[in-house]
């Protein structure tokens, strides 16, 4: 379980370095928009090639069905119910004025990464290294989130140490999410395995068509979609290494 944690950490560490660029740099709105399609292309290179692929091949199309549809509700839910905090747009990088944006970006973050750090750790059941494709797409995607939600933060005033703790306890949560993930079904059978892992899917393809996409075609433009296939290809591609 440390190994995972120790993994999940790894993977969550871009959201400081993407925290640290925005407070230090003056990144372009479009810059980020195009980046956050970058990491929505990673994702979904991830989910097709190693979640749903691998789930199906423990499980079956009922088990892959399953996953998927519950992965999705529960994002969808808590998804929902952090939008009616202010959360709604926590991927926006400018002013969102709401007094509460902080404690809400937090909380969507947070939902945002528990899949995604999930999957993690499920790559190291069965005693084999972790799955360095999905590891690479939860790292290059939480990069653009943190820059994009960071210089929103950083618009609506929020300070420097505010922030960098925001994302800290993000990564802190993550790596949790990542050891429980492997945890909770080392020597579970295959079935469960692949749920979960279906699951994970579920909710991060929901979570890319509601908060990552949307944003990075709002600042990105059209542009967007060639940054979405190049980060699918280089994902792909990692894919092929192991």
């Amino acid at each position: 379980m440390l190994s995972a944690a120790g993994w999940g950490s790894v993977g969550a560490a871009s959201l400081l370095i993407g925290a640290l660029l925005a407070l230090y740099l003056r990144i372009p709105t479009r810059a980020i928009g195009l980046l956050l399609g970058f990491g929505a292309g990673t994702l979904i290179s991830a989910v097709a090639f190693e979640l749903t692929e691998e789930a199906y091949a423990l499980g079956g199309a009922d088990t892959v069905a399953t996953g998927l549809a519950i992965g999705a509700l529960a994002y969808f839910v808590g998804d929902e119910l952090i939008s009616r905090r202010g959360a709604g747009e926590r991927m926006r990088p400018e002013s969102r004025q709401r007094a509460d944006a902080s404690s809400a970006l937090l909380l969507g973050a947070i939902l945002d990464g528990i899949p995604e750090s999930a999957v993690i750790g499920l790559s190291l059941i069965g005693g084999g290294g972790v799955g360095v494709p999905v590891l690479a797409a939860v790292f290059l995607s939480n990069l653009p989130e943190a820059v994009s939600s960071s210089a929103g933060m950083r618009a609506d005033g929020a300070g420097r140490a505010q922030i960098l703790l925001t994302w800290l306890a993000v990564v802190v949560v993550s790596a949790l999410a990542a050891a429980v993930g492997y945890g909770a079904l080392e020597g579970a059978s295959g079935d469960a395995v692949g749920l979960l892992q279906a699951f994970a899917a579920g909710a991060v393809l929901t979570m890319l068509a509601e908060t990552m996409m949307p944003e990075a075609f709002r600042f990105g433009g059209r542009a967007v979609g060639l940054l979405t296939v190049l980060g699918f290809a280089v994902a792909y591609l990692l894919s092929t290494l192991e």
